[in-house]
């Protein structure tokens, strides 16, 4: 468990979902998180109740040598908190950053030069601690800070290190993921309540069997296409259905929202610089 007080500075969904999931792994004590935002005192009053943690507003925050920060702010927001952090900030504080766009070598600069940048990709899913997380380190990170950095985001789900140009494919696929997995059980659920099912069995059957297929990918090593060739008697019923899939685009559509996302953050990105 880290010794280091967390800080988030943004209090938002992100934020309350790697909050519950470094809780519930018992990556920090939830006395060693403050949660600070500008203005929803509602939001914070509920993270303080349901979580236990400290919370404040943007400008009653104080900020000690050695604190964690995680800046989990909107990115329309991002260049005004960057301004007012960097004179509470020093190169003893790890900076770890959600915001998207926003490149270490951009943070570095905003936030006074030569300071400790990871930068973060999670997915909601960090809140059952299930999260695929993205990293990439700047250029002043220590051994330790990068240590201490993958040990309190494994609170939240699996860690990955990429190289930092290739942050727009990971967000793509991981960051947006959830969502084009949610609009599969979601017509998955619509088909079950056609067929005569209750839409909450419906929910919860395909809610499972999307869990468990991701646990054999992850468990066996095989790769998708076998292990969906291992399901697919010729002739049978799941051949019928892979078959008006393909014939109704289904791979087409799934390739084309990952494409779609990776164009939109790099527009985002683009806007940003």
């Amino acid at each position: 468990m880290l010794k280091q007080h967390v800080i988030f500075i943004g209090a938002g969904a992100m934020a309350e979902a790697m909050i519950g999931g470094m809780i519930a792994r018992k990556k920090v004590q939830p006395g060693q998180i403050t949660a600070v935002n500008r203005k929803n005192e509602e939001q914070r009053i509920k993270l303080t109740g349901t979580y236990g943690i400290h919370t404040c507003s943007f400008s009653e925050v104080t900020i000690g040598d050695g604190d964690i920060l995680i800046l989990a702010t909107k990115p329309g927001d991002a260049a005004g908190v960057l301004s007012s952090l960097a004179a509470k900030v020093s190169a003893n504080n790890l900076i770890v950053s959600v915001i998207a766009g926003y490149s270490t070598q951009v943070l570095e600069s905003a936030l006074g030069g030569r300071m400790p940048i990871v930068r973060v990709m999670p997915n909601t899913s960090s809140l059952v601690g299930e999260s695929a997380t993205a990293v990439c380190f700047g250029d002043y990170v220590t051994d330790n800070d990068r240590e201490n950095a993958v040990d309190l985001l494994e609170g939240i789900g699996k860690v990955y290190e990429i190289e930092e140009d290739r942050i727009d494919i990971f967000t793509a696929i991981a960051g947006s993921g959830p969502a084009y997995m949610y609009y599969l059980v979601e017509h998955l659920e619509k088909a079950g309540i056609e067929g005569g099912l209750d839409a909450g069995l419906a929910r919860r059957i395909a809610a499972q069997t999307l869990l468990g297929a991701g646990k054999m990918l992850l468990k066996t090593g095989e790769k998708p296409e076998q292990l969906r060739r291992n399901v697919t008697t010729p002739n049978g019923i799941t051949q019928a259905g892979v078959e008006a899939l393909e014939k109704n685009g289904a791979g087409f559509a799934m390739q084309a929202a990952v494409k779609a996302a990776v164009e939109r953050s790099r527009e985002l990105n683009s806007q940003l610089k």
